[in-house]
């Protein structure tokens, strides 16, 4: 479950992921009202099976039944974990289609399912929501392109492995990826990035989901991958998702204990 909103007295508009048709906008009637047709399990982030009817063409599909197959209880133990949770839950609702292939439509499922019950056993960090983010714009059809020149296609980072540590290759955001030297010169507005900085987001995409926690990633790696993913997805997506400041405060807190919860709010931003 993606998202819910309350609609006239009692009924409730529910936005779901389901592995076959992706996004489902449906109605739940009454659920305000009665706790015996749907319990709790109407709540964000649950993992349902349901059924579902369209009583008339045009109109929206009803919420029959809703049986709970995984609450992901542990997520809601430690607020770090629940507002990451729901950082990827807001980035799926807000970019899921509403149709598609079936075998893309089943992979966005998988990974958000897998990724919910990921955070739900982690100690989320910044390096675990970095790879989170760009593997939810992979399987929203959204990659990057991190090796291969998007101008000629020609490998942008190969370069000899005595001066790799110091080497820096041009990312160009709106192109969506890596230029090569050749290519550079007709581009504009690139970003500079470390192709160790590159290579570790390639590793990022390729590990297995419950791999990524044991994936180092330095300090001055992890800043210029955050700046590169960062700018990526507002580029890509045009979109400022509602709870970026909440996790931003919540991680930021995690890693500075000492740090007074206002003082971390206030570096975050505002949460909207």
């Amino acid at each position: 479950m993606l998202r819910a909103v309350e609609f006239g007295e009692s009924d409730r508009i529910l936005h779901l992921l389901t592995p076959r048709t992706g996004r489902l906008v449906a109605i739940a009637k009454g659920a305000r009202r009665s706790v015996k047709r749907f319990g709790g399990n109407l709540d964000l982030c649950n993992h349902l099976r349901i059924q579902v009817e369209r009583r008339r063409r045009m109109s929206m599909p009803h919420l029959e039944q809703a049986i709970l197959v995984d609450a992901h209880l542990p997520l809601r133990e430690r607020p770090a974990r629940f507002a990451l949770g729901c950082y990827v839950v807001e980035m799926v609702d807000r970019m899921a289609p509403e149709s598609g292939v079936g075998a893309d439509l089943q992979r966005l499922f998988d990974f958000l399912r897998d990724t919910l019950r990921l955070v739900s056993r982690s100690e989320p960090d910044e390096r675990l929501r970095l790879v989170l983010e760009l593997r939810a714009l992979d399987a929203l059809g959204l990659r990057p392109s991190l090796r291969d020149c998007v101008g000629c296609g020609r490998d942008a980072t190969a370069v000899r492995p005595a001066t790799l540590a110091a080497a820096r290759v041009a990312f160009r955001v709106p192109d969506g990826g890596v230029v090569c030297r050749h290519c550079a010169p007709r581009a504009e507005g690139v970003l500079p990035v470390h192709i160790g900085t590159l290579r570790t987001l390639e590793r990022a995409l390729h590990l297995p989901l419950d791999a990524v926690g044991r994936l180092g990633i330095p300090a001055a790696t992890l800043v210029e991958a955050r700046e590169l993913v960062s700018r990526f997805q507002r580029f890509h997506t045009g979109l400022q998702l509602r709870s970026e400041g909440v996790v931003d405060a919540l991680l930021r807190r995690s890693s500075n204990p000492d740090l007074p919860p206002s003082a971390a709010s206030r570096r975050s931003g505002p949460a909207a």
